[in-house]
């Protein structure tokens, strides 16, 4: 079978870095198509060099990175360095990437390559802010005949927030982006917080990615050791969560996760609960099923995958 076309849509954050390393280690499962930036972690003149870091600490040069939009669609930017330190990747030192930026921006790419795709071919992963993806679709809906599906870190439903008492990061970043991609008609899978939260990054489990003893899964070790940091006083836990590499083991291993079809309702509007996921669980609405929510996950199957690909780079 053919690898998957994918476009991966993120703002790196040690943890979009972690997806895209995973990402990359699966040639045979996933095409990576190209690799759109956005702000969200850190602002975009840092999210996309930090994904062409990723690149070249993977050897992966040739993937087409892209830098997109550099504020949500309506609101204010908002970034979280007090989790992921000044650069979005602190753990690891930064560098010049070999990697080039594209000219293009995202939005204009994901335009062009989507109204080209074979009908229902591509499937787009985005694992910050949906900025891009949001205003690629409002400004060309026609791109969406070329969306096999969605699969989308962000959101809660019983974890509540992270960023506020409601609403997760990336949500609360652009919501009104999260309303249109979750809205967009095409099948939606929703990673939030209530699976991510359950995939700690524990110290043996960096202590195993550390021994594997290449170049990416050091990088790996360095980044998770520095992300553990914040979340580990904060929620008392053994590790940080691993949030963004969900998405990509989802489409490597399905079977991993239990989900939910089920309707997701973005609050756009509340200055109490702005980019809180209303997640009709339950289906006590009848508001149409527009998502697979993802409720829960096998951790220790999902580190086992993770874990066998990071070693896949050899002496890289």
């Amino acid at each position: 079978m053919a690898p998957r076309p994918i476009i991966i849509d993120c703002d790196p954050g040690q943890d979009d870095a972690v997806a895209l390393f995973l990402a990359m280690a699966s040639p045979d499962e996933l095409d990576i198509l190209g690799i759109t930036t956005v702000a969200g972690n850190v602002p975009l003149e840092l999210t996309q060099r930090n994904a062409r870091m990723m690149c070249d600490i993977a050897q992966q040069q040739a993937l087409p990175v892209f830098a997109g939009c550099e504020k949500p669609m309506v609101l204010d930017a908002i970034t979280a360095e007090y989790i992921h330190g000044n650069t979005g990747i602190d753990g690891v030192d930064v560098f010049e990437p070999e990697t080039p930026l594209q000219e293009q921006h995202a939005v204009d790419y994901l335009i062009e390559t989507l109204l080209a795709a074979e009908e229902g071919s591509v499937t787009l992963v985005p694992t910050g802010p949906m900025t891009n993806l949001g205003t690629a679709i409002e400004r060309e809906p026609a791109i969406l005949n070329g969306v096999r599906e969605i699969v989308s870190m962000g959101g809660a439903m019983r974890e509540g927030g992270n960023r506020s008492p409601s609403a997760e990061f990336n949500i609360l970043v652009d919501p009104h982006a999260a309303d249109i991609v979750y809205n967009c008609g095409k099948p939606v899978t929703a990673m939030g917080l209530d699976v991510t939260h359950k995939v700690l990054s524990t110290r043996e489990r960096v202590a195993r990615i550390r021994d594997l003893g290449n170049g990416v899964a050091e990088a790996t070790a360095d980044m998770l050791s520095f992300f553990h940091r914040y979340d580990t006083k904060k929620y008392g836990s053994e590790g940080a969560p691993l949030h963004d590499p969900c998405t990509v083991a989802w489409l490597l291993q399905p079977g991993l996760f239990e989900t939910r079809r089920c309707n997701l309702s973005v609050e756009k509007q509340s200055e109490l609960t702005l980019g809180h996921t209303a997640v009709d669980f339950w289906h006590v609405t009848d508001r149409p099923h527009n998502v697979d929510w993802a409720s829960d996950i096998d951790a220790a199957g999902f580190y086992e995958l993770l874990i066998d690909r990071l070693g896949r780079y050899g002496d890289s």
